[in-house]
Order: structure tokens, then sequence, then C-alpha cells
């Protein structure tokens, strides 16, 4: 493979963390801070729960089916050139859905999903070209930058809507994409055009997509982005209906987000003292099944149960990507299985809300959404016993 990291070429390293961190606060925040505003948006366009739920789920399916694309993207134009567009879709996604019309809302979050998958894809890649030697630090950190773009997103959105209307809430994510824009513009005017990177990939020996161990980290990722996608939606609207204000239940939402970057400081020494994954893979299943029980049984401790549900998805996430690494023999396989793991997991992910908001519909209750998700995070801790152990596709 023939690759030229920048990092030996980099003379202020510290500014280049800084902007892949930038990138990275864009990651999440602008899907997750929709959350809890839904009532309200409910509220001002008539939509019903199965449609609220589209809010997030369409991004999500954008992700879905953009993501396999993004390599190829940056092959052409490069990373950053690649990342300014994204950037830019966003920026513009974010002022279309904020313009107050039911179908800029719609439009508008299908191009905040757009744009992205490609940072999603791109952001791995620019990391291992800077940051060679320190792969898994600076991937904590910018997990660490996603989660808490997220809380805060969260956590200020019902106070944004009461003082300056939903409107303004959900445009002050423009915040994310612009600090990165002008970072990332910035190191193109200091370092000139940085060229494409090119390797010779060639191709794998082995197609991931009929590999049983594949399909294992797949489902396994896959699950936990339909129970979280469903929860950080709909959390702020269980929370109501069980007496929470609107504050409370927004607060006890960032909290949650919050929770979703310890595991981003501990995972990772952890996990390398284990011979294999399968005990952090059931377990961290197992947190977010005993979460979702608490939030029917024990509501009143919502804050806790939040704090265990953010920790097990967060981590879940991290181990998911933890495992494409370590199931593959090469970066082609790896490379391979990313994408179909990641086209997978976005498009089952997008249609959790939905189907919570359906469920809910038919039942006026939110405890078959909650029921689901126990359930599936039981099938979760079961796949990832299959996903955790020590081999290779």
């Amino acid at each position: 493979m023939e690759q030229k990291h920048l990092a030996a070429q980099v003379k202020k390293p510290a500014l280049i963390l800084i902007g892949l961190l930038a990138i990275a606060t864009t990651l999440r925040a602008p899907i997750l801070g929709v959350g809890p505003l839904v009532q309200t948006l409910q509220s001002e366009f008539s939509l019903t729960s199965t449609m609220a739920g589209f809010i997030t789920a369409f991004p999500l399916i954008a992700l879905g089916l953009i993501a396999p694309f993004a390599g190829k993207l940056s092959r052409y134009i490069g990373f950053e050139k690649s990342i300014v567009i994204a950037l830019l879709i966003m920026i513009v996604g974010v002022c279309i859905r904020s313009a107050g019309q039911e179908w800029q809302l719609y439009f508008g979050t299908v191009l905040i999903g757009v744009s992205i998958a490609i940072g999603n894809v791109l952001l791995p890649g620019m990391v291992k070209r800077d940051f060679p030697n320190k792969i898994a630090k600076v991937t904590g950190n910018y997990g660490m930058a996603i989660g808490l773009s997220a809380a805060l997103t969260s956590a200020t959105a019902v106070p944004l809507m009461n003082y300056f209307g939903w409107q303004t809430a959900l445009a002050c994510s423009l915040i994310f994409p612009g600090i990165a824009l002008l970072l990332v513009t910035l190191r193109m005017c200091r370092e000139g055009n940085l060229s494409p990177i090119k390797t010779s990939l060639g191709k794998s020996n082995k197609n991931v997509w009929s590999s049983i161990l594949g399909w294992q980290v797949t489902v396994f990722m896959s699950l936990n982005s339909i129970i979280f996608y469903a929860i950080v939606t709909w959390l702020p609207s269980i929370l109501t209906d069980a007496g929470n204000t609107r504050e409370a239940a927004g607060s006890i939402h960032g909290f949650m987000q919050l929770a979703s970057i310890v595991p981003g400081l501990v995972l990772g020494p952890i996990v390398a003292r284990m011979k294999d994954q399968r005990i952090a893979a059931a377990l961290l299943s197992i947190l977010q099944l005993v979460a979702l029980g608490g939030f029917i049984y024990q509501p009143s401790f919502a804050f806790i149960w939040a704090f265990m549900f953010g920790m097990g998805s967060g981590g879940a996430l991290i181990l998911s990507l933890m495992f494409i690494g370590l199931r593959t023999s090469s970066p082609q396989e790896a490379a391979s299985l990313s994408g179909m793991a990641q086209c997978v997991n976005f498009l089952i992910g997008a249609f959790g809300p939905a189907l919570a908001g359906k469920m809910y519909a038919l039942s006026g209750s939110w405890l078959s959404t909650l029921y689901a998700g126990i359930l599936l995070a039981a099938i979760m801790a079961l796949v990832g016993i299959f996903a955790g152990r020590n081999k290779t596709i």
C-alpha cells in the first residue's frame, strides 16, 4: 500500500486535532437535537407519531444509502475537499430544516443525513492519515466530542425553544458545521491542496457479505443502532408521559448523551486486557436491557436509567467499531466490513424511531416500545457473544 502520512509533515498537530474534533461534533448533534422538540413539531405540523419518527429516520436512511460512496468521493478529490462539501451541505440542510414548513423540515433532515454520511465514513481515515501512531487515543477523543456535542444540543434544545422558538432551537446546531468548516478551510489555505491519498487496495479474497462472522458484527451494530435511535428520538416523550416536565425530560435526554462518552475513556484499556470481547459485548447489551426495564418499573429514577442506557449504547457503538478491525485480517477486509456494517446499520436503525412511533400510535402507550427494546437488547447480547469471539473472517 502506497500511503504518505501527513503527520510527519504537520508542524501544528494540536491544530489538526482540533479540526478533527470539530468535524466530529457534526456527526450526531444535528440529528439528536430534534428529540426534545418532537412533541412541539407534532403539534406545529399535526404529525402522527409515525411521521414524527421519520424526522430522525430520513437522515439515517440517507446515511445508509450514501455511506458506501463517501470513500470513492475522497479518492477523487481528497479528504478535505470532501469534508468541505459535506459541511456546506449540512449548513444548507440545517437552514432549510429551520425554515418553518413541513416539507422543509423533512428535506433539510435528508440533506443533513447526506452530509453526516460523508463525515462519518471519512473521519476515521483522516485520523489514520494524520495521527497514524495515535489512532486509538484520537478516536477516543473524537468519540467524546461526538457525545459532548450531542449532549449539549439535547440539553439546550428546550430552553432555546422556550426563549426563541423551535426554529431557532433547530438552527443553533449551525454552530458545529460552521466552526468545522472554518477550521478545515484554514488548514487547506495553510497547507495548500492536500492530494487524495493513493492506495493500492486491490480486492479482498473474501466476500464479507457471505461471512457469518461479518453478519454477526453487522447485526450487533445494527441492533444497537435501532434501539438507540428509537430511544434517543422518543425518550423526552416517554419521560413527559411519565410525569416529567419538558425541561426535565430535555435535561435527562442530554444527560444520556453525556453518559455515552464515558465508555470512550475506559473501554479501550479494558478490552485490551481481554482475550476476547464476548463478556464486554454481553454486558453492554445487558446495561441497555436493565435501563429500559427501569424506565418501565421505576420511572422516578430516570436519571439513573438514562445514564446506564447511555453507557451501554455508547460502549456498544465503540465496541462495534473495534470489531471491524479485530474481526478482519487485512485493511481490504476491514474496509469492506465497514462499508457493509455501516450501510446495514443505518438503514435498519432508520426504522427504529418510526416503528416506535407506530407502536405508540397503535397501543397508546410507550410500554410496547420499551418491551420491544428489551427483547432486542437480549438478542443483541446473544449476537455479541458470537461477534466477540477471538477469530477473523
